[in-house]
């Protein structure tokens, strides 16, 4: 488990970061921000702010800014409970910062990109949309965990798994409802459905994970 003799400096610094772009977002658009918390009980946020996306939308770069920060954060913690890790290590914390934020990027450059090569630029818009929104939901949900697993209850296998659970449930609930919203067109390309999970959502994970497996050996 991480000992106490880590510093929590740059944890503090990220979480700091963190809750000022929430902040932020909720200050700039303050009625958004009120439906996007009730997103997981209702959809009048997704019906009502997917008309309004723009290529880059400020309100949801906000949002994806503290998931990256929280991510990562939560990545080093959770890499703390199978791994010794005696001192804090910033290194290893930049590695999990940088390499999820540049894989977040890409796979969205590269899903538009796919859309824009098929024609399909307002199915990939509206499933982007809706993925996003449920992960800036969870990184939420991750800034509270992480506070909570930093500064008052010490970090633990069980913690973390009860994280994990919780994250799983919410990215199903959004994964649900776009399947729901495209299924029709899910199940006449499975094939190329299934081929988009394996590529695009679990690939990049994957090679992240063995980039940093890779650099601790």
């Amino acid at each position: 488990m991480l000992r106490e003799t880590i510093s929590n400096e740059w944890f503090t610094a990220s979480i700091v970061i963190g809750l000022g772009v929430i902040t932020l977002a909720k200050y700039l658009y303050s009625y958004r921000f009120h439906d996007f918390l009730a997103v997981i009980t209702n959809s009048k946020y997704l019906k009502i702010y997917i008309r309004e996306q723009k290529f880059i939308d400020t309100f949801d770069t906000l949002l994806y800014i503290n998931l990256i920060i929280s991510t990562s954060i939560f990545g080093y913690l959770a890499l703390g409970q199978f791994v010794d890790l005696n001192t804090f290590n910033p290194q290893e914390y930049v590695k999990i910062l940088v390499g999820f934020g540049a894989i977040v990027v890409i796979k969205i450059m590269i899903e538009r990109l796919v859309g824009s090569m098929f024609e399909i630029d307002s199915l990939i818009d509206s499933y982007l949309f809706q993925k996003t929104t449920y992960k800036n939901y969870s990184g939420m949900i991750l800034l509270a965990a992480n506070i909570l697993l930093i500064y008052t209850i010490p970090p633990s296998k069980t913690a973390i798994l009860i994280v994990f659970g919780i994250l799983f449930l919410i990215n199903l609930n959004g994964f649900l409802t776009s399947f729901k919203n495209h299924q029709n067109l899910l199940f006449s390309n499975f094939f190329y459905f299934i081929l988009y999970l394996c590529a695009l959502e679990i690939g990049p994970y994957i090679l992240l994970y063995e980039f940093i497996s890779a650099q601790k050996a």
